[in-house]
């Protein structure tokens, strides 16, 4: 599989997903716009931008990485003689494990939690929030990959996929947009879904520190960090001391982990 033509195949996608769900988020919303729809979404953008570029740059080394565990047969899923679509399943569950534990640490490291809680401070969670991250959190993430990849030994054409599949499901969990209650309940069970990936974003520590799982569900429920409540009049997104619009400017996220105390 051709490096460059996956990444740009991976960045067509999820332009369209994203300019699809902006769409329905416009007739279908779950919570109204305090502020400016454009004037808030600068920020998220540019940070995304970032995110692209970075994984853009790391991804040559992913891609190594793969082959060196392929040829020497490192790891659980390595040298095993599976049927590829198999090795797709196992292999999109383990780098899912890998992207869970990436983000508990993200929130019980405080080193770690600087970083994060750039995408936490957004006081208005849509389509946009999804890849609202500091590029420090970008390559943590990354690390947390290349661990998976050497752990489960997965071919790198796995990783595309699973990145893929990840990426969409961000977009559509941070989506600012109504979802049948029924629906989501099931779909729960094994997949992320928007209202439970909203209660993650919740200003209340006891959910903000839930619910971590990225794209299966049940990581969060077989480790004991799930949580079902969804009250959305009383859920309220972001940081305390993030409120005021000059926090939420590019520049201010981007020095925010650099900052002696908030």
């Amino acid at each position: 599989m051709d490096l460059w033509l996956t990444d740009w195949a991976r960045l067509i996608i999820l332009l369209v997903a994203c300019a699809l769900l902006s769409s329905i988020e416009l007739f279908i919303p779950l919570f109204r716009y305090r502020r400016g729809r454009l004037r808030r979404a600068v920020p998220n953008l540019l940070l995304s931008a970032g995110v692209l570029t970075v994984n853009l740059a790391l991804a040559s080394i992913a891609a190594g990485l793969c082959a060196v565990v392929t040829q020497q047969h490192v790891g659980l899923l390595a040298g095993t003689n599976v049927r590829p679509w198999i090795l797709l399943v196992l292999g999109v569950a383990g780098l899912d494990l890998s992207a869970y534990v990436a983000h508990v640490l993200l929130h019980r490291l405080p080193i770690a939690w600087r970083f994060h809680r750039v995408h936490h401070s957004e006081p208005e969670v849509d389509v946009t929030t999804a890849f609202r991250q500091h590029p420090g959190e970008t390559l943590w993430r990354f690390v947390w990959q290349c661990i998976g990849i050497a752990v489960f030994g997965l071919p790198f054409w796995v990783v595309p996929l699973y990145l893929s599949l990840s990426s969409l499901n961000a977009l559509l969990e941070h989506a600012n947009m109504r979802m049948n209650a029924r629906l989501d309940k099931w779909l729960c069970w094994v997949v992320v879904t928007p209202n439970m990936h909203k209660v993650h974003h919740s200003r209340l520590s006891v959910e903000t520190d839930s619910n971590y799982s990225n794209i299966f569900s049940f990581w969060d429920r077989l480790f004991g960090t799930y949580t079902s409540r969804v009250d959305f009049g009383k859920l309220h997104y972001g940081l305390d001391g993030f409120d005021h619009g000059q926090r939420q400017r590019a520049r201010e996220l981007i020095i925010e982990p650099f900052r002696r105390s908030l």
